[in-house]
C-alpha cells in the first residue's frame, strides 16, 4: 500500500515537471548591438597651496622705522646717540617690513569641481532568427553567435472565456453513463 501511494506521488510531480516546462532550442543572432547610456558625474578635486604673499604695506616699515628711532635714541648718549637713533630707525624699518608682509603659515586650500561624463554598456538590442523570423528583445548580456529560446503553447482566449462552445473544446469533466 505505501509502495503505491509512493508511486503515485513521484508519478503526479514528475507529470506536472514535465507539463511546466518549455521546449528549449537554439537560434541565430543576426546582430547585437550595445545600448550605451551617457553618465555625467562631478567630483571635486583639492590641493594645498601656499598662502599668497600680502601686498607690500608702506605703513608697517614707516611705523618701524619710526618706533626704532624712538628706542635708538633712548639708547644712546652723546655722539654715540645718533648712531643708535639711526640703526633702530633701520632694523625698526626692516622689522615693520618683515612683520607686515609676512604670509601665512597655513596653506590655503583650494577646491574646484570637475566635470566629466563616460559611457556605460546597459544591454544589448539582439535580433535573431528563429523559424524563418526575425525576433528583437534586449538582453543584459552579449549572447554571442546563438542564443537559446524557449518555445511554449500559449492559451488563446477567442471569444471570451475558453470552454464558451464557440472554439469546439468542452471543459467539463466526462460524465460516466451506464454501469461500469
Amino acid at each position: 500500500m505505501k509502495r503505491t501511494i509512493f508511486a503515485i506521488a513521484a508519478a503526479a510531480i514528475a507529470g506536472s515537471a514535465c507539463a511546466a516546462s518549455d521546449f528549449v532550442d537554439t537560434a541565430q543572432v543576426i546582430s547585437s548591438k550595445p545600448i550605451i547610456e551617457r553618465v555625467s558625474e562631478s567630483r571635486q578635486e583639492c590641493d594645498n597651496v601656499p598662502a599668497p604673499q600680502k601686498s607690500g604695506s608702506v605703513v608697517a616699515p614707516i611705523l618701524g622705522g619710526v618706533i626704532g628711532g624712538l628706542l635708538g635714541h633712548q639708547v644712546g648718549q652723546g655722539s654715540g646717540q645718533t648712531a643708535a637713533t639711526i640703526v633702530g630707525a633701520t632694523g625698526g624699518a626692516v622689522a615693520g617690513n618683515v612683520i607686515g608682509n609676512r604670509a601665512s603659515s597655513q596653506p590655503e586650500q583650494r577646491c574646484r569641481t570637475i566635470e566629466s561624463s563616460r559611457e556605460v554598456v546597459n544591454g544589448y538590442d539582439v535580433v535573431y532568427r528563429y523559424n524563418g523570423r526575425d525576433v528583437s528583445v534586449a538582453l543584459p548580456y552579449n549572447p554571442g553567435n546563438t542564443i537559446k529560446v524557449g518555445v511554449a503553447a500559449i492559451l488563446d482566449d477567442r471569444e471570451g472565456r475558453a470552454g464558451s462552445g464557440n472554439d469546439n473544446y468542452d471543459n467539463r469533466p466526462q460524465r460516466r453513463r451506464g454501469p461500469q
